[in-house]
């Protein structure tokens, strides 16, 4: 009688090893490079009048602001898996992408060609960039890089994210190694998430980070 309550005490811790290890792979297989896009409500209940620039880049009747916050919005609707490649055509083109091409993706659609653009200041401020030998297809895809183009090149905000009516949708906030767009929806306090692209186990695109990263570099806005 014992040895068949020890056997069936074996066979059910079995069964349970069995079933965690089947929870655990069915955790991997949903939460794994499975980002959502939908968009998180807006919770404040204040009253911020979202900016508008007053350039067109692109000549497509959209400000630029509305135009990068637009193209964020399009480019994470294309759900890219997180993965760093490199890329002939410069552009991440297929169902891949890492942080850098959410804002790069974001400026093209407003007519801000990052890959030209940053070899351009490159040429004009070499001594800025620490680039042994220039590449066009990746220079733009680095933070670093992005961090100094974007000192050079476009309006230096405020990194205090509590003053909340400076931060708007369209904005680029750079953090340590990592680069995101600020979203035009916020948090109860009035504090905007961000739109970004951190990894593969990210469960959505736009998050409320702001107020937990102690990291935050720089803020800029293009015009």
């Amino acid at each position: 009688m014992k040895k068949v309550r020890k056997k069936n005490k074996i066979v059910t811790l079995v069964k349970l090893i069995l079933l965690v290890i089947i929870c655990i792979g069915l955790y991997v297989l949903f939460r794994y490079q499975n980002t959502s896009n939908r968009r998180l409500p807006n919770r404040y209940e204040g009253d911020i009048v979202q900016v508008h620039s007053a350039i067109d880049q692109d000549g497509d009747g959209i400000d630029d602001q509305t135009d990068i916050l637009q193209g964020t919005l399009d480019y994470i609707a294309t759900k890219p898996k997180y993965k760093s490649k490199y890329y002939m055509t410069g552009y991440s083109n297929d169902e891949y992408g890492v942080c850098t091409d959410v804002v790069a993706h974001a400026l093209k659609n407003a007519g801000y060609d990052l890959m030209v653009l940053v070899q351009e200041d490159l040429q004009r401020n070499p001594n800025g960039y620490s680039i042994a030998v220039p590449d066009a297809k990746i220079d733009f895809r680095r933070v670093r890089n992005l961090e100094v183009y974007f000192a050079h090149n476009a309006i230096s905000l405020t990194t205090n994210i509590h003053d909340i009516e400076q931060w708007q949708g369209g904005d680029i906030v750079i953090m340590n190694d990592h680069v995101g767009i600020v979203s035009d929806h916020r948090n109860q306090n009035g504090v905007p998430y961000v739109i970004h692209h951190n990894g593969p186990w990210q469960d959505r695109y736009e998050q409320d980070i702001l107020e937990d990263r102690t990291d935050i570099v720089a803020h800029y806005r293009m015009s």
